[in-house]
């Protein structure tokens, strides 16, 4: 179950409201802020005051670095992309999603301690940044810290609640690391409504509804 989960190739269908989402690699994981919906913050605001998906003016040079780094992060070419956007972060620091696209690199990179650096910086500027609060449970999730992964994906799903990737991502936590089937079909239940069809989620969540049974009938054997 585990290599189901966390370790397939598949592509994966577009399910978030941002116009170019991508996933480089993994389980949902690993999904680039690709659009200004998830890249800025709001206007004026620093802080746990900004709030997510709120439209700032961008200069033209800095949408141009962004879309570059982007297509390099998008073609595998993660030198290039973190070249790219660290050159964002010190001439345009005030974004949060460049330094989520830093995280991504970095935990591609397995270096954990620049991951969370760069989670930190998306945070400070956005404490309620879905998407830096997803890769916060990721990076919680790697090391092996299952109830700090969860609330950081739970805070995710409560302030942007059609955030697909974290359901997803609590699905898999739920299921192959907590054993909570029930929680675990609730989210995967969530993304698959929020995206639409996604055939292998529903395998797997056909799969959950007949464990979730067997163990009601269980429970109501031994009672």
């Amino acid at each position: 179950m585990l290599s189901q989960r966390c370790f397939s190739n598949r592509p994966a269908t577009a399910f978030l409201p941002l116009l170019f989402t991508l996933l480089l690699a993994g389980c949902a994981d690993f999904a680039a802020v690709t659009s200004p919906e998830g890249w800025q913050q709001q206007p004026g605001t620093t802080g746990s005051g900004a709030s997510a998906g709120t439209i700032q003016y961008v200069p033209p040079d800095a949408l141009t670095m962004f879309e570059r780094a982007t297509a390099a992060l998008a073609a595998g070419d993660f030198v290039e992309a973190e070249f790219g956007f660290k050159e964002l972060s010190l001439l345009y620091p005030n974004y949060p999603g460049v330094y989520v696209n830093l995280a991504i690199i970095h935990a591609h990179n397995d270096n954990d301690a620049a991951a969370e650096t760069a989670i930190d910086a998306a945070l400070a500027l956005n404490a309620n940044h879905p998407a830096a609060l997803n890769q916060m449970g990721m990076l919680l999730r790697r090391n092996g810290k299952f109830p700090e992964a969860e609330a950081a994906y739970m805070k995710a799903v409560t302030v942007s609640p059609d955030y697909a990737l974290a359901h997803y991502n609590l699905g898999v936590l739920y299921e192959l690391y907590l054993q909570r089937l029930d929680a675990a079909l609730q989210h995967f239940v969530a993304y698959q409504t929020i995206v639409g069809e996604d055939r292998q989620v529903e395998k797997w969540i056909v799969d959950l509804r007949r464990r979730v049974a067997a163990n009601q009938r269980t429970a109501n054997a031994a009672d």
